[in-house]
């Protein structure tokens, strides 16, 4: 028994394509977008579209710009070009900006290194990475890849793959998180945070 017109079941559908988003979550959404005025649905519409045609990678490290142009980090003459940050996803350079502290560069991979996905070395942005490490200006490389298996070994495999070129490569200290308790931390974060200790 069909509850919607095939026009809204359809929206539905296209909504709950999305990540996180469940079927009652994109009968809200569609719902939402029904009761808005044309015009914002439009404005809303128009705004994925040309999202989707102008945003592109930052020829240098891969981050999302808008254009053929540089994105505001590599275009940035205030950053240390000497110190790049390596990430997964554009979702993490966000996150790291968000800290404040971070000055460097950074290089996105667009994904870790996954045998049972069938994600391996050529369907990431490794080699610009290293095109870029071999121009010897870089003299860190920071591994900022999530503390997942899929993660750690992404950032074992460009480690080695840097030995190479003599660059420090370091990686993202693990521990307790601020305003955690110890008893709800587990085992390997515990063991993170020890090995990771610094003086006060």
């Amino acid at each position: 028994m069909e509850y919607f017109p095939p026009a809204l079941e359809k929206m539905v559908e296209q909504f709950a394509r999305l990540p996180g988003i469940g079927r009652k979550t994109a009968q809200r959404l569609a719902f939402f977008v029904l009761s808005l005025p044309e015009d914002q649905v439009e404005a809303f519409s128009q705004a994925i579209v040309d999202a989707k045609h102008s945003i592109a990678l930052c020829p240098v490290c891969q981050n999302l710009t808008e254009g053929e142009g540089l994105c505001p980090v590599c275009a940035s003459d205030k950053r240390d070009g000497s110190v790049v940050c390596v990430v997964a996803d554009p979702k993490d350079v966000i996150a790291i900006e968000r800290a404040r502290e971070y000055n460097g560069r950074y290089h996105v991979l667009h994904g870790v290194l996954s045998p049972m996905n069938g994600v391996g070395p050529d369907d990431l942005h490794i080699k610009s990475l290293l095109e870029r490490v071999a121009q010897g200006e870089i003299r860190e490389v920071i591994m900022a890849t999530n503390p997942d298996t899929e993660g750690e070994a992404t950032a074992m495999y460009l480690s080695r793959m840097l030995k190479p070129f003599g660059v420090k490569v370091t990686r993202l200290a693990y521990g307790v998180p601020v305003g955690g308790h110890l008893e709800y931390a587990d085992d390997a974060t515990l063991m993170r945070a020890l090995e990771g200790r610094r003086e006060m």
